[in-house]
């Protein structure tokens, strides 16, 4: 395990997130980070009354950085720690340039994680999904056994773990989609194994008192991956997007950052879940001919809507948090404009059209 402690730039304070202002489009990855890291006042507010520093563990995945970063602006008094194994040493450096101190260790490592300071705010981020058809028995240890060596570990810390809609079964369109209230029904291996993971902070939780909360995303929207990205990128090359996966719920990656973050507030005991998506229920052909419009060419699907679709209900988050700031229309129009100028990606298809859970 090494660390690294960066000081934090004296730069001028970082400008609050105004939904009235919203830009047209994001000419760079640099002009879109500075953005996914604007906090709202919302935010700020909840920050200040959540006591204790912050530390991110798996820092260093999709949403990770901006996730750190948006916390360190929101909090710019509070240490933010991120931790992850860093194989990667350029994402290790850009978030000790925007003050975020580094950890590097092997969460699988029990020594290294036990040697971890001990903070009182956690936000667990660490997992695998992609390839896990092909590694069952990594996607269980990083999804379940680790998340068990945490909740122990860190059981003085408030936690919140990200966790995922796909614990819940496809759900009939037309009707309100999965709660946190009904009975996880996971599909495949690496949703099972979601669940284990949700599973080991509630025992701990439940064991020594830790308050907690199991964030169930889905989707996060960036312009360098997600399910608009991946469609949108499709109907670019002038491929057929396939339509058995009807109907999806997107919502902003600042947002979703932004509650997890703020869920630090919401924290119960043992924990319990809450999802976290976009309101709407999104027809996949209706953004096929979204994107098609944007770009000006024809659009082409294939296949014929499933009448069940991954979907969840954000009831209790639109309660706590109110609604998403970045509206759908916004997204549609970034995004169309990123992949029309060919500008970077992640190359991490979400592959939300599966319906099967072999990821």
């Amino acid at each position: 395990m090494s660390i690294a402690t960066a000081q934090r730039p004296q730069n001028a304070p970082v400008p609050l997130l105004d939904p009235a202002q919203l830009p047209a489009a994001f000419a760079s990855v640099e002009a879109l980070d500075d953005f996914l890291a604007r906090p709202t006042q919302a935010l700020v507010d909840d920050l200040a009354q959540v006591e204790g520093d912050l530390m991110i563990l798996g820092v260093a995945g999709k949403m990770g950085p901006t996730l750190a970063r948006l916390a360190k602006n929101a909090a710019p008094h509070k240490r933010v720690i991120g931790v992850a194994r860093f194989s990667d040493p350029a994402v290790r450096e850009r978030l000790e340039g925007w003050g975020i101190e580094t950890i590097a260790c092997d969460l699988l490592d029990r020594a290294a994680l036990e040697a971890l300071p001990r903070v009182p705010n956690i936000v667990f981020a660490a997992g695998h999904k992609f390839g896990a058809s092909g590694n069952q028995a990594l996607t269980w240890a990083m999804n379940t056994h680790v998340p068990a060596l945490v909740a122990d570990t860190f059981r003085d810390a408030r936690i919140v773990a990200f966790s995922t809609g796909n614990v819940y079964a496809l759900t009939p369109v037309g009707r309100q989609g999965a709660s946190e209230l009904g009975t996880p029904a996971p599909i495949g291996e690496y949703a099972q194994s979601c669940i284990g993971r949700e599973r080991m902070f509630e025992y701990f939780g439940a064991r020594h008192g830790t308050p907690g909360r199991l964030f169930r995303l889905n989707y996060a929207i960036d312009m360098r991956y997600g399910v608009l990205f991946d469609i949108c990128s499709k109907v670019h090359r002038g491929e057929a997007v396939d339509l058995t996966m009807g109907h999806v719920n997107v919502i902003w990656q600042g947002d979703a950052n932004a509650q997890v973050l703020r869920s630090l507030r919401h924290c119960t005991v043992p924990p319990t879940p809450i999802n976290c998506t976009g309101p709407e229920t999104i027809s996949v052909r209706w953004l096929v001919a979204e994107f098609a419009r944007r770009l000006g060419v024809e659009p082409k699907v294939a296949g014929q809507e499933a009448p069940t679709a991954l979907l969840s209900d954000t009831t209790l988050a639109n309660r706590l948090f109110g609604y998403p700031v970045v509206p759908l229309g916004a997204m549609l129009d970034w995004v169309a404009d990123w992949v029309k100028n060919e500008r970077e990606s992640f190359n991490k298809p979400t592959k939300f059209e599966v319906r099967d859970g072999a990821f």
